[in-house]
């Protein structure tokens, strides 16, 4: 009896492990199947976006293709900030904070300046927006062909929209270009005029009573700059001589670094003068600032652009002994009132010290008379200061980014200095 107890609990034992074995090869059958389904579903998405970007590449071809013919003007573009459009820690932390702050009505609204051509495959904004998200995208943002192959610019709006003409025509400010098999050429007046590069630089949408758009640059229109003839390219393109096409002959060209922020031109963009009066315990420093651009300082995009002017008063030993700031920049609020460095966000201007187009300004700054020494040293500095905004925000960024903390744009960038060294006895 006892011995067929055994028999009958291992007999048992046995069935419930081949029970078990099969449940478990039909949970592997069910899983395979569905890795299988899933598999097919993701070579679908594969080839379709592939067919997709195919389709693109054939219209919008990479800068990359261009670097066979073109190397000087792709090296100059490769090191600016429009190669670099879509694939920056801080756009990719803008995208994501747009994507989740707004209700999504245009998802196309940040690529139509930083990628343009999204403007011909807006049923491929998902595309997009993938790869910007990617950190590395296959795609370019603002590249030749997305320049190249505008042809007019419809500046019936606030916001004036770049009109492609699509094929193998590339258009250009040059008559005397040379034939080539790679594409067609044709000259037009368009790529010498401001016209074109409004496309992205004149306003950006936002959301509520600023109206549709914001502007970036002021009445630069009206400045003694645009009245003179000069354009955009005059500074931000300026000429050099050189060729444009690999072996071509050597002339005047554009230079395609697209220098402003980034480069030796900012240290044009304005002039400091300095005046100090000790009177006893107190002293005072006027700083007059003069702005030698034909547009706003800063341009008011991104929404937490600003430039500081920052005073530092250095006594005895060199130690510095007083410091102050002033801010030049637009803050804006959104629709609770509350301060907000995205654009899409803006509702209204709470607070507008930007330096107008070519605007002479003076600051006063009184301070405490250094003591116990035999002069004193004022130093007085402007330059463009790191991105702020939500603590997230920031720290999204620096997690985007290869360089993390070090990532330029947490970086001041200097305009311009003055120093001077005024004596007490």
């Amino acid at each position: 009896m006892w011995a067929r107890g055994i028999r009958k609990r291992g007999l048992t034992r046995a069935v419930r492990s081949v029970k078990r074995q099969q449940a478990s090869v039909r949970a592997i059958g069910a899983t395979l199947a569905l890795m299988l389904i899933g598999a097919i579903v993701h070579l679908g998405f594969a080839k379709e976006a592939a067919q997709t970007k195919g389709a693109m590449e054939k219209v919008f071809p990479s800068s990359d293709k261009c670097k066979r013919c073109h190397e000087r003007v792709f090296e100059e573009w490769e090191a600016s900030p429009l190669s670099r459009s879509i694939h920056s820690a801080a756009f990719r932390a803008s995208l994501h904070e747009f994507l989740t702050r707004t209700g999504n009505e245009d998802r196309a609204m940040c690529f139509r300046c930083h990628a343009p051509h999204v403007n011909e495959y807006l049923d491929q904004v998902p595309m997009f927006i993938a790869q910007a998200q990617s950190g590395d995208p296959a795609i370019d943002g603002v590249g030749c062909a997305q320049c190249h192959l505008i042809n007019q610019v419809d500046r019936s709006s606030a916001q004036p929209m770049p009109k492609f003409k699509l094929g193998k025509t590339l258009f250009g400010p040059y008559s005397d270009y040379v034939d080539n098999l790679a594409h067609e050429s044709l000259a037009l007046e368009l790529f010498r005029k401001s016209d074109l590069c409004l496309n992205c630089h004149l306003a950006v949408p936002t959301a509520g009573d600023l109206g549709k758009s914001n502007d970036l640059l002021g009445n630069w229109d009206t400045s003694k700059a645009a009245k003179a003839g000069k354009e955009c390219q005059t500074c931000h393109m300026p000429e050099q001589f050189g060729e444009s096409a690999n072996g071509e002959r050597r002339r005047r060209v554009a230079n395609h670094s697209f220098p402003g922020r980034v480069g030796t031109l900012r240290q044009e963009a304005a002039k400091l003068t300095l005046d100090t009066v000790v009177t006893g315990e107190q002293s005072e420093v006027t700083v007059t600032i003069k702005s030698l651009v034909p547009h706003n300082l800063p341009t008011t995009h991104p929404g937490w652009a600003r430039v500081l002017l920052e005073l530092v008063i250095k006594g005895k030993n060199l130690k510095v002994v007083y410091t102050e700031q002033r801010v030049y920049g637009r803050v804006y609020g959104n629709a609770k009132g509350e301060k907000t460095v995205f654009d899409f966000e803006a509702t209204k201007v709470l607070k507008d010290t930007v330096l107008k187009p070519e605007e002479t300004r003076k600051e006063v700054f009184r301070f405490p008379t250094p003591k116990d020494a035999p002069s004193f040293d004022v130093e007085v500095s402007l330059h463009y200061a790191p991105v702020t905004g939500p603590s997230d925000f920031l720290l999204r960024i620096e997690a985007e980014s290869s360089r993390g903390a070090r990532d330029p744009v947490f970086r001041p960038i200097p305009i311009a200095k003055q120093a001077v060294n005024i004596p007490l006895r």
